[in-house]
Order: structure tokens, then C-alpha cells, then sequence
């Protein structure tokens, strides 16, 4: 096969000599196009139009297979960050409400929640964000095709109309920033046919209803923290672990706070098929793998949130064999963002190794124009790069998990500061805050380099960036206890970490 794509090659350069000549003479019509009009794709496209490049950005969506479609700004802007970060603000304004009669507040009758009227709040935020960033590309001088792109070769972009049209652009560089798209199990009957998800959950009219999702990713969780925040029967399938990939004991904090709040979880347990049933209802059965029993219930909606596929396939990089990861089907990426075959590049989610993080994709999309510009010779770094779930209870996190850090130091090798604290606003409103819990986790010998840090708490995102910082001017214990914290806060409390797990001692605070 290697050697029939060398040769192929060959003979694409061969018939294609134009193109070549044309990059002689720099007349390609571009000096960058960017496959992809995401998050990442819309960065990189800005910021090489600033640096004097003539730049053209495709972005096509396909409709979600049950029918959802979405403007320019891709999975952050229209079916992920911002939408999940809205329905969740709505889900935290619902305790707040019950805390209210605590701190005074008079409510009188029964407090509900109105989908509609969230929904349709949310979706024009979104479609506004449409419009700006479709500003922003003209203002900038970016030109904006919606047309589906795919590589001729390694200068040759095909682009396709919604209407079938044609047509063919050339440029120096090729990006593509594609990123990803929800997947449905293929191996259970009814998945597709009856399921959602994250591409449509945030764009139904209607309320969804009683909702089972499937799946413990930090999507999973997060929609049915939210579903759960707004009055809704929520339960989370979970297969094996919550959280895959993050600490294990702050992915238990997580959903222990969960289920306290109110969502349930069927552990260990696997759907076999989803029925639609003459009233509507959908029933699903699925196997306990603890019991071996099989079991049944009905909901309104199914919510699958069972991982993620890189958008590859229609982009034609078999035909250039453009290197791809033949498990995750992801493109194989050296450090500069380059892909195997030269003037093709890609970053974000659609990348071998990237963390599927939109702040991340941004970054890295922003450094490649620079860098493609001869503006800088910076790389993406990709290590210690912070981020946060956004459940009831939310978890931040930078750095290395205690379970990576063993691995890699040895058990004896690390020091794990650790303390359970009380939010100050949970004392009056007389809610639980038995999982929230900060450590930090250091080299033990030395200086003491901090490795990773992990907070669960309230404004976790917001806390969890400050100290991100540190990570990146080699922060050690001691900058910590010589910090001074502000009172009262949460995030204080790292700064006052000093009991260790090691010493066995109670690590709850006490006091101020």
C-alpha cells in the first residue's frame, strides 16, 4: 500500500505540474485555506489574514442524523461549550432558588422550570455568536465559503455546494480543523433510529423528559447534571467508569454528588436495544453485568454520549494517504502540526493525541498561522494544559492525575496535599459539602514540583485557570504556603493545603 500511494504520488505531481509552477510564481488564490470553521479553524484563519495572508475558511455542517443543523462556529459555539455552560447556569439558578428562603428571600407558590423558554433564550445567544463570527471573517478579510471542502492534493482544495456545485481553490498551505462528531452505538438496535445527542439536545423545542443517557464521558455527565438541575427524571448509564481518563477519586466525587442531587446511576450496566412504544414512550433494555440480569424501563428521551468520531472520511486523505491512527481514525500529527504529506496541516480535536478541548484547539490554531506566516517558530504545548467539567459539583483540573503521577514517579515518589472544605455559601443554604475536596499533588523530593492540582467546588473553572498558571513558570509546593489567600474563598483553601495523605490525619478544614 505504501508503495502504490509513493507512486501515486509520483504520478499526481507528474499531472499536476501547473500547480506546482503556479506555487513558483505565487499564484495559488490562496496563501491558506482552512478546512473547517470551528473554534480552532476560525483562529487560525483570523490570525494569518492579520499577518498579511489571503485566507479562505470552508465550513459545511451536516445536519445531525436526526435532522439538527447549526450555523458557523462549530461544536463549542452550537452544540457543546456555550449552550452546556447556559443550561447549567439555569440548573445552578434552580438551587439557588431553594437556598433563597434560607438567605430570607419570600417565594411564595411552587418554582418550575420552562424548557421553552430556556431553549429559545440559549439557541438566539447561539445564533447571535453565528452572526459575529461571521462579522468578524469579513471585517478581517477572511473569505467565508459554505461549501463542503476535500483534498485534491496537496495544494487543491475541492469544495462542494450544498446545491451540488463545484469548485477548486489552490493555496500554499492547506489546514484542516474539522474536529469531531457524536457517535451512536452500532451493536444496539434502536440507538439511531430513537436516540439524541449532544448535536441535537441543545436544540430540541420541547422539553426531552424523562431522559436516560448512556454513557460517563464529561458530556454524559454534564448533560444530565443539567437535565437533572431543571427538574428532570435523569438517570446515567454507565458501563464501566466515570470520567475515563481524569482522576478516579475526583471522578467519584463527582458523581457521588450527583446521585445526592438527585440523578440516579445504573452502574455496571449495558443497553442492549431501544423500542419505541405505540404511546410514544422509549423502552429500553439493557443487561445488569454484575447480576447478569436483564432489565427494562421507559423514558421520554435517550441521550447517547458513548464518545466521539474525528470528521475524516469525506475529507479525501486516503487519496493523498494523509497518515491516519487506524483505531480512532484521528490524523497523525508531528509536533509543528504537520501531517505526513507536506503543505497539509491540522490541529484540534481531529489530531492524534489532542486534547479535544476548545481553548486548546484556539491556541494551536493561532501558533500554525505564525508560524506558516514566518511570523515565529513557537509550538504548542500541550502538556499541563487545564480544564473543567461542569456538573452540579464542578471539577477543575491541571496537570497530572494521582494515578498518572504514580505511575510516573512511583507511589513513594510523590506528596499528595489534600483537604475537604466547606463553601462558605453552602452553610446557610445547609447544603451537604462532603465531596468538596481540593489536592495537590508534588514530586516529593526536591523542591517539590507541583504536578497536578484538582478542585472540586463551586466556580471550579474559575479557580482551576489562576493557578494554571503557575504550571507554566514551574510552580512548587512552597510558592503555595508563601501565597497569601483572599478571604473568604474557596480557592484560599489550596493555598492553605498542608496535610498530606500520607500522614493519615484528618484532612478537613476547620475554622478559618
Amino acid at each position: 500500500m505504501a508503495a502504490f500511494c509513493r507512486g501515486r504520488h509520483r504520478w499526481k505531481r507528474t499531472n499536476c505540474l501547473h500547480v506546482l509552477k503556479r506555487n513558483l510564481t505565487g499564484k495559488y488564490d490562496y496563501d491558506l485555506v482552512v478546512i473547517g470553521g470551528g473554534s480552532g479553524g476560525l483562529a487560525c484563519s483570523k490570525e494569518a489574514a492579520q499577518l498579511g495572508q489571503k485566507v479562505a475558511v470552508l465550513d459545511y455542517v451536516e445536519p445531525s442524523i436526526k435532522g439538527t443543523k447549526w450555523g458557523l462556529g462549530g461544536t463549542c459555539v452550537n452544540v457543546g461549550c456555550i449552550p452546556k455552560k447556559l443550561m447549567h447556569q439555569a440548573a445552578l439558578l434552580g438551587t439557588a432558588v431553594k437556598d433563597a428562603k434560607k438567605y430570607g428571600w419570600q417565594i411564595s407558590g411552587p418554582i418550575c422550570h420552562d424548557w421553552g423558554t430556556m431553549a429559545e433564550a440559549v439557541q438566539n445567544h447561539v445564533r447571535s455568536l453565528n452572526w459575529g463570527h461571521r462579522v468578524q471573517l469579513q471585517d478581517k478579510k477572511v473569505k467565508y465559503l459554505n461549501i463542503k471542502g476535500s483534498l485534491e492534493d496537496e495544494h487543491t482544495v475541492k469544495g462542494v455546494t450544498k446545491a451540488g456545485k463545484e469548485m477548486v481553490l489552490t493555496a500554499r498551505n492547506i489546514v484542516i480543523a474539522t474536529g469531531g462528531r457524536p457517535k451512536y452505538p452500532t451493536d444496539v438496535p434502536g440507538a439511531m433510529e430513537h436516540g439524541l445527542t449532544s448535536d441535537d439536545i441543545f436544540w430540541l423545542k420541547t422539553s426531552p423528559g424523562k431522559t436516560l443517557v448512556v454513557g460517563a464521558s464529561y458530556v454524559a455527565l454534564e448533560c444530565a447534571g443539567f437535565l437533572t438541575g431543571i427538574g428532570l427524571d435523569t438517570t446515567v448509564m454507565v458501563r464501566s467508569i466515570a470520567l475515563r481518563g481524569f482522576d478516579q477519586q475526583m471522578a467519584g466525587l463527582v458523581t457521588d454528588y450527583m446521585e445526592a442531587y438527585g440523578t440516579k446511576f445504573a452502574w455496571k450496566c449495558v443497553p442492549k436495544r431501544v423500542d419505541k412504544l405505540p404511546s410514544g414512550a422509549l423502552q429500553v433494555t439493557w443487561i445488569n453485568d454484575q447480576t447478569g440480569n436483564e432489565q427494562k424501563d421507559t423514558y421520554d428521551s435517550v441521550l447517547w454520549a458513548v464518545g466521539r468520531a474525528p470528521e475524516t472520511k469525506a475529507l479525501g486523505l486516503d487519496k493523498l494517504c494523509v497518515q491516519l491512527n487506524k483505531e480512532t481514525g484521528k490524523i497523525v500529527l508531528g509536533p509543528d502540526e504537520s501531517t505526513s504529506v507536506p503543505n497539509i496541516y491540522a490541529f484540534g480535536d481531529i489530531g492524534e493525541g489532542r486534547p479535544e478541548l476548545t481553548p486548546t484547539a484556539i491556541k494551536a490554531g493561532k501558533l500554525l498561522a505564525r508560524r506558516l506566516a514566518g511570523q515565529s517558530t513557537e509550538l504548542m504545548d500541550y502538556d499541563n494544559v487545564p480544564t473543567a467539567v461542569f456538573t452540579p459539583l464542578e471539577y477543575g483540573c491541571v496537570g497530572l492525575s494521582e494515578e498518572e503521577a504514580e505511575k510516573r514517579h512511583g507511589k513513594d515518589g510523590i506528596e499528595v496535599y489534600h483537604a475537604f472544605y466547606k463553601p462558605l455559601e453552602f452553610t446557610v443554604g445547609q447544603r451537604d459539602a462532603g465531596q468538596c475536596y481540593l489536592k495537590v499533588i508534588c514530586e516529593r523530593g526536591g523542591d517539590q514540583k507541583i504536578l497536578g492540582l484538582h478542585f472540586t467546588g463551586p466556580n471550579a473553572g474559575e479557580v482551576t485557570q489562576g493557578f494554571a498558571i503557575g504550571f507554566q513558570s514551574g510552580a512548587i509546593y512552597s510558592h503555595l504556603s508563601k501565597t497569601v489567600g483572599i478571604h473568604p474563598t474557596c480557592a484560599e483553601e489550596i493555598v492553605k493545603v498542608n496535610i498530606t495523605k500520607r500522614s493519615g490525619l484528618d484532612a478537613t478544614v476547620t475554622g478559618c
